[in-house]
């Protein structure tokens, strides 16, 4: 890619949207697309295998840990992170020309590492939001509910959560899931007054 025509689209604006594991991220970002049309959803690229239930380009991009490090070699990514062990995810600047040519605003759902790289790179362009459970607590209630994870991995993201929630005021907003209604329309006003600005 032509590195100044991408410098030209950093121009653009981008939503960048990030959480510890088990904030209710995702359904806040389902409620979030389905009120604000003008929004797209990137798609990640990741080396893990697909959950039940996931598809390939559209919840993410399952693509195989050579082909990622092709990718990297290539600097084909806007960033990218070995989130966990040996389990890659990373956000490819073709999402963002992609999401553009729809004149449309692209919306990052990344880790924590992943969004400040993003924001720093867009600057004031850039609107980055912080979600967090009410507590440690409250998350890992929330994690066991899940039922998809070991007692091993929800300890593993736990401890990755302790660690993110001191990233939290590196962002424009700070966004506390306790209700997840309010927190819905909360999120909503912040991201619709964002784009008209």
């Amino acid at each position: 890619m032509n590195i100044k025509t991408y410098s030209t689209l950093t121009k653009q604006k981008v939503i960048i949207i990030t959480a510890p594991s088990g904030s209710g991220k995702s359904t806040l970002i389902k409620k979030l697309m389905a009120q604000v049309p003008q929004l797209a959803f990137s798609i990640s690229a990741c080396t893990r295998i697909a959950r039940q239930g996931e598809q390939n380009g559209v919840d993410y991009h399952f693509i195989s840990l050579e082909t990622f490090k092709e990718h990297i070699k290539n600097d084909d990514f806007l960033e990218w992170e070995m989130v966990y062990e040996g389990k890659y995810y990373g956000t490819l600047k073709s999402e963002m020309q992609r999401i553009w040519a729809q004149a449309k605003t692209p919306l990052v759902d990344i880790d924590v590492k992943g969004a400040l790289k993003v924001k720093d790179q867009f600057k004031e362009n850039a609107l980055s939001i912080f979600i967090q459970a009410p507590s440690i607590d409250v998350l890992k209630q929330r994690l066991e509910h899940r039922n998809t994870d070991s007692a091993e991995s929800i300890q593993e993201r736990l401890n990755k959560a302790h660690y993110e929630l001191s990233f939290a005021n590196q962002f424009n907003q700070i966004l506390i899931n306790d209700q997840l209604e309010i927190a819905s329309q909360q999120l909503v006003e912040i991201v619709k007054k964002f784009l008209s600005l």
